[in-house]
């Protein structure tokens, strides 16, 4: 005959269920169903006390009777199993349309299960172009696409019932991109939309290759983007990120220093003149040859094609500063059309 189960042995079993998340007296009680006039209803935050011993659960520190529910860990064995070498990830970088060449610096820089590209770029200057660049490049791999560019919110006119659309800008961008074959045989994507704004992290898929177009955080909360981007980590698997954020005149992305905590490989996109944008390589995590601080400047044609895709370096007669001296005064840099920079 089997007996019945101990207090404490529901207790830990319905906190199983509850790891990661915070929980109170008031919620636990009602959940297990115990009655005010038994000995386990006071008895409770003894077995509590026990479990905060045992590193199951941890206050809240607002002494109001809340607690952490710890998710417990398995040690991870590294040797002792038969592993091969991993690999790096092979990801197809965005094209140079008229060379039919992938981006030079590609080759040189390695990327692996679990990593995070961050395109950081000023706006109308190309970052959802090259987002949608490696998209397209991997669509044989059934990338998923989510953020503030790819979806609308319309209400039936007929119905009144919302629903979310392709947004009109990117599905005409997808049409543009001719050479890429978006469909299936069957004529059904071989990408996923999904209409997702905000908490990214819950909507990642596993081992796959997530593209987020683009992060949107208040600007009193932009350090908050370090933990977005190890929440979005966590749930990666072996897949990879894409995230694609907001960038100001600095050398960063909003957000700041907080941008490259988990960081593998960052894009960082300008205005270089009124018909081109200047990319340069941030942090890369880990590279076969010096790309760090590298300069290319491209075009961008019928709003998808990247073109004319080139390095450049600092001009030599202005250093950079678009402005040299002649005499007393201070006169626009002919060498390099006051850009700050030369074709190399």
């Amino acid at each position: 005959m089997n007996e019945p189960a101990r207090f404490s042995d529901k207790l830990r079993e319905f906190l199983k269920n509850c790891q990661g998340r915070e929980v109170d007296y008031k919620y636990l009680r009602h959940e297990l169903h115990i009655d005010p006039a038994s000995s386990q209803w006071d008895g409770l935050r003894t077995q509590m006390l026990n479990l905060v011993k045992e590193k199951v659960v941890k206050p809240s520190g607002r002494g109001d009777g809340t607690f952490k529910v710890i998710k417990q860990v398995k040690r991870v064995q590294v040797f002792g199993q038969k592993r091969s070498r991993f690999q790096p990830l092979k990801l197809m970088f965005p094209l140079d349309f008229d060379k039919g060449l992938e981006f030079e610096f590609a080759e040189h820089i390695v990327l692996r299960e679990n990593d995070i590209v961050l395109i950081g770029g000023q706006g109308n200057f190309g970052k959802t172009t090259i987002a949608l660049g490696f998209c397209g490049e991997n669509i044989d791999r059934k990338p998923i696409l989510m953020g503030n560019e790819y979806t609308i919110r319309i209400k039936d006119e007929i119905t009144q019932e919302e629903r979310d659309e392709p947004n009109p800008r990117f599905y005409n961008r997808l049409l543009n991109m001719d050479w890429i074959e978006w469909a299936d045989e069957d004529g059904g994507d071989k990408f996923e939309l999904l209409p997702v704004r905000a908490d990214f992290a819950e909507w990642i898929q596993r081992d796959r290759i997530n593209i987020i177009d683009w992060i949107n955080l208040p600007a009193d909360r932009l350090y908050d983007i370090s933990k977005v981007m190890d929440d979005i980590k966590a749930e990666l698997g072996k897949g990879i990120a894409i995230v694609v954020l907001q960038k100001g005149d600095g050398d960063m992305a909003r957000g700041g220093q907080f941008t490259k905590d988990f960081t593998s490989c960052e894009l960082l996109i300008d205005k270089f003149t009124d018909h081109e944008s200047i990319l340069t390589i941030g942090k890369v995590k880990e590279h076969t040859a010096p790309v760090m601080g590298r300069t290319f400047v491209f075009g961008i044609r019928d709003g998808v094609k990247i073109v004319d895709f080139r390095e450049v370096e600092k001009c030599p007669a202005c250093y950079g500063k678009k402005w040299k001296k002649s005499g007393n005064t201070s006169i626009p840099c002919d060498s390099c059309d006051k850009t700050g920079y030369v074709d190399m």
